[in-house]
């Protein structure tokens, strides 16, 4: 019943049309670890079709080494960045859900609450 009372609040929407038109012939995932740092593969990052951001990976001040694309970023509720700087409008997030207190972070989301 709270998936189904949730998905109610939910607006209808199809992928962003720039993604829709992307074909992923080459994709990258980024994740949180670290493991870039120090790396400056940035640029060759930049040159995937798609780069998918785990958690709070950053990008802003990391640029060099992580790139600056991102087209999809995953994250559960409790690791999703705090800056808006790391939402490019023109990206996709995309909240993993799979804990009963996730359900009502998306609630308090969808209705612009506080939890």
């Amino acid at each position: 019943d709270k998936l189904k009372n949730l998905l109610e609040l939910l607006p209808e929407h199809d992928l962003p049309e720039d993604l829709k038109s992307k074909h992923c012939k080459r994709c990258v995932v980024v994740g949180s670890g670290g493991i870039l740092h120090g790396s400056e593969m940035g640029h060759l990052l930049n040159q995937f079709d798609i780069v998918i951001r785990l958690n709070d990976a950053p990008v802003q001040g990391y640029t060099d080494h992580v790139g600056n694309k991102t087209t999809i970023r995953m994250t559960y509720p409790e690791g999703a960045p705090l800056s808006e700087h790391e939402y490019p409008p023109a990206s996709l997030f995309v909240a993993v859900l799979f804990k009963s207190v996730d359900f009502n972070w998306l609630q308090a989301m969808v209705k612009n609450e506080t939890l």
